[in-house]
């Protein structure tokens, strides 16, 4: 009996202990329950349903560094940094996880349309880079802050 009384309150401060979700300044949790999403939780603590509430996504609200390297057309290539951050976790939580994915195909994308018309100015070839991963990225809560280009 003795035993049963210990397994049951044992079991009830591991469920008091999984109620409680501490989200770090900076971050932001994406609650989903059966599969879809509640709420977010922003930074401090947070009593959540344990079993049926989990945290799909640990969102960082800072910067973030995607690098990539293209070979051109001309036969050069061109290596970039993009400099990227979430500005509307909301927007965001979608595609967080596909948000690298999108940034770099963009950028490639966005590199073969305009490599040849300015291949010899990076800066200017950098900032249409950047317009163009905002008008796509804008939209889903994400902005390019930065593109650095070199051509090799």
């Amino acid at each position: 009996m003795l035993a049963l009384i210990f397994t049951a309150a044992l079991s009830l401060l591991a469920l008091a202990a999984m109620a409680v979700k501490h989200v770090p300044a900076g971050q932001v949790y994406s609650l989903h329950r059966h599969g879809k999403p509640v709420r977010l939780l922003q930074p401090g603590t947070h009593v959540v349903l344990p079993l049926l509430d989990r945290v799909a996504h640990r969102i960082d609200l800072g910067g973030r560094v995607l690098r990539f390297e293209e070979p051109l057309a001309d036969a050069r290539d061109v290596r970039g940094t993009v400099y990227w951050q979430v500005l509307e976790p909301e927007r965001a939580d979608a595609v967080i996880e596909q948000a690298d994915q999108l940034i770099r195909r963009g950028a490639l994308e966005a590199l073969h349309g305009e490599a040849e018309t300015a291949a010899n100015d990076r800066r200017v070839l950098g900032q249409q880079l950047k317009q163009s991963l905002n008008g796509m990225l804008r939209a889903r809560g994400v902005m390019v802050t930065r593109v650095e280009l070199d051509f090799a």
